[in-house]
């Protein structure tokens, strides 16, 4: 059985706190005054600084620990977290991912900078000096008088070692508060033949020498206060013993463990650890009272590889195909036994490629937290204040779809903003006093989920927009055209009605991306738009990439797949549409729809039968019928992606084995609808001429 890389694991739990620390830090933009925000960041700071030093990331280390030290004026409410200082931050989070994920692209220099930025907005009364400079003095009593100290006790849970944490590093994190006297207690070790090398049995007794408040030394054991049992109780005025290493008493006979002197003290957890906890940081909560639900929680919830949900669900769909050809099996014969088999096999099969799914299901919210970032860099940028909205964070979609969808969506964002949204003045000339508005929102419809881009800008500019396909030579100067036909040449590849050309928009490498990617996710996009109010940008989405409900249909003595999802209705084509050949028009409840003769784009052979099918298929506002000779019926499709030698082949978008071991063609929706769309133009000019 093959283990994770550790390093590996630190990297997915350290890109999980990226997440939280990046969401604390641009909520203080909009609350500065929030607490738990601030509680939220620092925490997710500690832990990257202590998993990074034990899995032997030194930089990341000793980088997250000045930025920590530098930021903890703003925990102890000194400082105001102001937007300039929350910029350098994002921009101190950017590097310290960097050299988790790539060091090579990373250079000292540029960390130097950062913490002198930083540096420079948390002490704006001091000079400018090396941020490290600040943090190597503990705090300590005022000169002149001697310092007062604390005298702990400290006591892990025995199984504080299996995660994760090391008493040895608590330690010496205590030693940077001021000079230190341990003394380990040993009574507690069992002999060794009882004895289990994962258990901690050592417990400690420390007099520690500083002026420091009660609240420095709950933070050093911040992480692990609901693992331990901690004693102190003020030291009198004394002496400091002159430092020593820490360890070297660990050779040394074991001290008697000293009386506690009165008052003792029972520490309260830590102040931070009452707020909320991000997942990949359990250990952080310290309230003893729901411990044992958060067992439960770390219990129910396990982490697994993408690739072996990946392998599960192939081998789940070969499951089907094979269910699939067990079926026809039994009903072509007469055995009862073996039909009752099939069915409760069919049954299974079924039940469990929904519980697969079920596991490949992310909330897209997950998704949508990545554009937060993106909004408050771009709205610096363009100086244009803009608030992000999101609904809809709980739907779910595939994994597969979720990876795919993000491209899109920072295209669609970028071309909101950019084009959009207008500036202050005008919107102010406009008459419009609210801020720019981004709307980001998933539901679920049927078969489908819908995701929204939303603004609150100025509109699509159509009269632009076909002077620019004019100009390109796209459509004729004077042609009749819809406004939902002029907005698809958005899509258009090359084609941009910005004015200039900057870093974010005006080569025309955009919503051509967009269409095409969402396309090859089997998808559809529509665009709604009212001058003066906003535009609105609509992604139809299919549930998962890996097994689709479809209309098996035949054509000549072949069989395709048709997304069942794409099927509006299914009507018989009369004698007096057969008799329109040249038309190639249905009248359907009085609205002409344009078909497609199957037969004639897969060049079928054969007579076609007496009473041919027509499947209306929709793309958004488009609809579209396709010919058939048969429709066989309702299929449960696994699909099979074509070869590379296939890649020319542009209106099938895979394939799927039937029961009988033959292999049927999915057809791709959005290809023949715009086949169809082609011929209806090519039949306009050719009647015009």
């Amino acid at each position: 059985m093959s283990t994770m890389d550790p390093t590996e694991v630190f990297r997915q739990e350290a890109s999980e706190l990226f997440e939280v620390l990046e969401g604390a830090l641009l909520d203080l933009g909009q609350r500065p005054d929030d607490r738990e925000l601030v509680d939220s960041a620092f925490r997710a700071l500690h832990t990257i600084k202590g998993s990074g030093a034990m899995f032997g990331f030194d930089k990341v280390a000793s980088f997250t620990h000045e930025f920590e030290t530098a930021f903890d004026r703003v925990r102890k409410g000194e400082i105001k977290p102001t937007q300039e200082l929350i910029s350098v931050a994002l921009a101190a989070k950017d590097y310290i991912r960097a050299l988790i994920e790539d060091p090579q692209s990373t250079d000292d220099v540029i960390g130097d900078a950062i913490l002198a930025d930083l540096k420079r907005f948390v002490f704006p009364d001091q000079p400018a000096t090396p941020v490290a400079e600040i943090t190597e003095a503990p705090p300590l009593a005022p000169a002149g008088s001697t310092p007062a100290g604390w005298h702990l006790y400290l006591e892990f849970e025995s199984h504080i070692l299996r995660n994760g944490s090391n008493p040895l590093d608590l330690l010496e994190d205590l030693c940077k508060l001021g000079p230190c006297f341990v003394v380990p207690v040993t009574d507690g070790i069992p002999f060794l033949d009882e004895m289990d090398p994962e258990d901690c049995y050592l417990k400690w007794d420390v007099k520690l020498h500083a002026a420091c408040d009660k609240d420095a030394i709950d933070d050093v054991f911040m992480f692990v206060s609901d693992e331990m049992k901690l004693t102190l109780s003020p030291l009198e005025q004394v002496e400091a013993p002159a430092p020593m290493p820490l360890f070297q008493l660990l050779d040394e006979e074991p001290a008697p463990v000293v009386e506690m002197p009165a008052p003792v003290v029972q520490v309260a957890p830590a102040p931070v650890a009452a707020q909320p906890v991000a997942k990949a940081e359990p250990k952080a909560e310290s309230n003893p009272k729901p411990e044992a639900k958060r067992d439960d929680r770390g219990i129910a919830t396990v982490r697994v590889q993408a690739e072996r949900l990946d392998e599960l669900m192939d081998r789940v769909g070969e499951l089907v195909i094979a269910q699939a050809r067990l079926t026809q099996l039994a009903s072509s014969g007469s055995d009862l036994s073996i039909k009752m088999i099939a069915e409760e096999i069919e049954r299974l099969a079924s039940s469990l490629r929904d519980t697969t799914m079920g596991a490949r299901m992310v909330p897209i919210g997950s998704l949508f937290g990545r554009f937060r970032r993106l909004i408050h860099d771009l709205s610096r940028d363009l100086s244009k204040p803009v608030e992000f909205v999101t609904t809809g964070e709980d739907t779910e979609l595939d994994k597969t779809m979720i990876e795919c969808l993000a491209d899109p969506l920072v295209h669609l964002i970028r071309n909101a903003i950019d084009h959009g949204i207008e500036d202050t003045a005008t919107r102010s000339a406009n008459g419009k006093t609210e801020p720019g508005r981004i709307e980001l929102a998933a539901v679920h419809s049927g078969a489908q989920v819908l995701v929204t881009v939303k603004d609150n800008g100025g509109g699509l500019n159509t009269a632009r927009i076909r002077a620019k396909a004019e100009e390109q030579g796209l459509i004729a100067a004077g042609a009749v055209l819809t406004d939902h036909e002029i907005h698809q040449f958005l899509f258009h590849p090359g084609f941009s009605t910005a004015q200039t050309i900057s870093a974010l928009s005006g080569r025309g490498v955009g919503m051509d991306v967009v269409k095409r990617t969402i396309e090859n996710m089997r998808g559809t996009i529509d665009l709604s738009t009212k001058p003066g109010q906003g535009t609105t940008v609509t992604l139809r989405l299919p549930l998962t990439l890996a097994i689709i409900e479809g209309l098996l249909i035949r054509v000549g003595e072949g069989r395709y797949i048709i997304p069942l999802s794409a099927v509006e209705e299914c009507i018989e084509l009369t004698a007096e549409d057969e008799r329109s050949r040249g038309r190639n028009f249905l009248n359907v409840r009085g609205n002409l729809v344009p078909f497609l003769r199957l037969r004639e784009i897969m060049d079928a052979s054969g007579t076609p039968d007496r009473h041919q099918k027509t499947i209306i298929i929709s793309t958004g506002e488009t609809h579209v019928g396709l010919v058939a000779d048969q429709i066989i019926g309702n299929h449960q499709t696994v699909i099979k992606s074509l070869s590379k030698l296939h890649s020319d082949v542009t209106i099938f978008s895979g394939a799927t084995i039937l029961g009988d071991g033959t292999a049927a063609l999915i057809l791709d929706v959005a290809q023949l609808v715009a086949l169809a769309q082609s011929k209806v133009e090519k039949q306009h000019i050719s009647e015009a001429a």
